[in-house]
């Protein structure tokens, strides 16, 4: 694995690494912005593919910066980290909000990507889903404890987290408890509310794979469909479980079906 840091004009700086060889993929992960959720994923990917993950701004080891905290300035940093690695064309798996980050980058940059999988993401929020997220970010502001804790027990399927709970415990280990963290959850929480792709969807011209899951309580299934419906002959596979996180929860499907993508479209 290699390791590289880019710099961004407003100060930011974001922690990247690059890994294995072929065609290049680059893994956006969601609300929690971590190169890090990719983990189980990686050495299958990297198997076949050159695959880049970086951690978002104010997350892990990349520093905040001072540019306001918007979907298209995550689109943009993704961008940034994509030129700085010098990723050719690459295919972006964008999962939760890395998926609206992928479609913001999609519509900002044409050509730049040789394909999008938008894995449990979403068009524009719905009411379900603006409810929850909104019960959330006042759940961080009372408990950072109790925001972690909910966020894995929703993020799981039951069954899945009951025969591997110290994925539970790794989740809720570090909560985000000093009030610089809790901002950075904040905007992002906001970020992905304000995000709408309703008016771009059907432009976007590139190959777009959709995954879903059943019984995903965090971004549900029918927002998927509602985001194929609206872009441009999606390849679309919804699992019948695996709940929000099905990369870690049906890793080795999730291998399967991007690689499987990648291949139609090389």
């Amino acid at each position: 694995m290699t390791a590289s840091v880019v710099d961004l004009p407003d100060g930011a700086r974001l922690a990247a690494s690059l890994e294995g060889r072929g065609r290049d993929l680059l893994l956006v992960s969601g609300l929690g912005g971590t190169a890090g959720f990719w983990s189980p994923a990686v050495p299958g990917l990297a198997a076949r593919f050159r695959v880049a993950r970086f951690d978002q701004r104010g997350i892990g080891q990349s520093s905040r910066g001072t540019a306001a905290c918007t979907i298209d300035r995550l689109a943009a940093d993704t961008l940034a980290v994509a030129d700085a690695l010098g990723l050719e064309r690459p295919i972006l798996v964008g999962h939760s909000t890395g998926g609206a980050i992928g479609q913001a980058l999609a519509r900002m940059a044409p050509g730049r990507l040789g394909g999008l999988v938008l894995s449990a993401t979403w068009l524009r929020p719905s009411r379900y889903m603006t409810a929850l997220f909104s019960t959330r970010r006042r759940i961080l502001d009372l408990d950072p404890a109790a925001y972690a804790e909910t966020g894995a027990i929703l993020g799981y399927a039951p069954a899945w987290l009951e025969r591997h709970w110290p994925t539970y415990e790794a989740a809720t280990a570090k909560p985000p408890g000093s009030e610089e963290a809790r901002r950075v959850v904040r905007e992002r929480i906001d970020a992905l509310l304000a995000f709408d792709g309703s008016r771009d969807a059907a432009a976007l011209d590139l190959p777009i794979l959709v995954l879903g899951a059943r019984d995903d309580a965090i971004v549900p299934a029918f927002l998927q469909d509602d985001l194929a419906a609206a872009l441009r002959d999606p390849a679309v596979t919804i699992y019948p479980d695996g709940g929000h996180f099905f990369p870690v929860t049906r890793t080795d499907d999730v291998v399967r079906d991007v690689a499987a993508f990648a291949d139609r479209i090389a």
